[in-house]
């Protein structure tokens, strides 16, 4: 906000890239809804580029429009948010899919405590038509349902256009992505940094456009998606790690004494191999997520973590690490220095496999797993470092 700006109690940011046939019904609808709530405000129109003459429309209209130079959704949002002299600011898009006059709604669920209100359509209405049935019944309620899942909130609807939020929580949030996926990255980060959101039904009107929308349903789901699980490296990494490495062991515990019968299926080495295979991808994801974790915390993208500072002060330590290693390299060395003691016995020539390679397995993959502790404790280490 500039230094000589009169503060305001709410601003109403539309993003908006040739929305000529709708942004200046928008504005007039948002200042209307401002004017009959007593509430002192202003209407930003954070124009993205537009060659249409939204510009000239939203300014006849009474908004103050920011030009933002850099292209993208939340690129708009941004620059929209930065010019922002409200206390509270109410973001919506410029299409009339939103109803503006739900802005005193917000400002009292903002008044009330929250620092983000989130709009939810499936609580409020989805007029007929006004949302595609692919985003209806599949790309919202999955990615939704992920989100409440990876980031343990009751948000109703990820995706929702029309949301309000205090000022300063939300630029201390250091949102950083510049597409469609900002939205995701707001509600997320609220969600990690512990501020208060809450959510009140809206309805969803059918846009008053003539072209296609901006949207991509596949472009943006999956870069809604890939944002989802960047942010949580628990979901990304570390439960498909343990997973893989938790089956891999038992499958080579259970195949060490000898081939087992599965229904008419035998299994024998080659499934201890398929075993091995799996510990060492779950490893690799284990350790791949502790490392990512970090690196998010010490980035400020991620939350700090009490559970992660206590096993790092206590068990993630150098000495632990090589200590680990070098106990895997030790019983590695025994299980495939037995086989090569049957070799030389047997004078270097051929020995059974099915027998030899019950032991070579498992001995070959503790001695890569102590060669992977080992060189990944120093890595920890030098990551830790700069943790603190």
């Amino acid at each position: 906000m500039p230094p000589d700006a009169v503060p305001l109690t709410v601003s109403v940011v539309m993003p908006c890239l040739n929305e000529a046939e709708t942004v200046a019904r928008c504005v007039a609808e948002a200042l209307a809804a401002l004017e009959s709530a007593g509430l002192d405000g202003e209407v930003i129109v954070a124009d993205n580029g537009s060659t249409d003459g939204s510009r000239d429309l939203a300014a006849a209209a009474g908004a103050r429009v920011v030009p933002v130079a850099e292209r993208g959704y939340g690129a708009a949002l941004a620059g929209g948010f930065a010019a922002a002299r409200g206390r509270y600011v109410v973001m919506g898009d410029a299409d009339l899919s939103y109803d503006f006059g739900a802005v005193p709604d917000f400002v009292k669920a903002l008044d009330a405590g929250a620092d983000l209100v989130m709009g939810s359509r499936f609580r409020g209405g989805i007029e007929s038509g006004a949302m595609p049935p692919l985003h209806r019944w599949l790309g919202n309620p999955v990615l939704t349902g992920l989100g409440r899942l990876f980031f343990h909130t009751d948000v109703s609807d990820f995706h929702c256009g029309l949301r309000a939020f205090r000022r300063d929580a939300l630029l201390a949030l250091d949102l950083r992505t510049t597409g469609m996926e900002y939205a995701s990255e707001m509600v997320v980060k609220a969600a990690l940094f512990g501020l208060v959101v809450r959510e009140i039904p809206v309805s969803l009107r059918k846009d008053g456009r003539s072209r296609p929308p901006h949207l991509r349903t596949w472009r943006d789901g999956w870069r809604h998606l890939r944002f989802l699980l960047l942010y949580s490296p628990r979901w990304l990494f570390l439960v498909p790690g343990l997973t893989l490495a938790l089956a891999g062991t038992a499958l080579i515990v259970w195949l060490l004494p000898g081939p087992r019968a599965l229904g008419r299926a035998t299994l024998d080495i080659h499934t201890m191999l398929a075993g091995a295979a799996m510990v060492l991808v779950g490893a690799a994801a284990i350790f791949s997520g502790v490392c990512a974790k970090i690196f998010g915390i010490t980035e400020g993208l991620l939350p700090k973590d009490p559970l992660l500072d206590r096993l790092f002060d206590r068990w993630i330590t150098l000495e632990t690490g090589l200590f680990a290693g070098a106990a895997c390299l030790l019983g590695g060395g025994v299980l495939v220095g037995r086989v090569v003691s049957l070799w030389a016995g047997a004078g270097f020539h051929g020995l059974p496999y099915t027998q030899t390679m019950r032991w070579m397995i498992p001995g070959v993959l503790l001695l890569v797993l102590g060669a992977q502790a080992l060189f990944g404790s120093f890595l920890l280490s030098l990551l830790g470092v700069r943790r603190r």
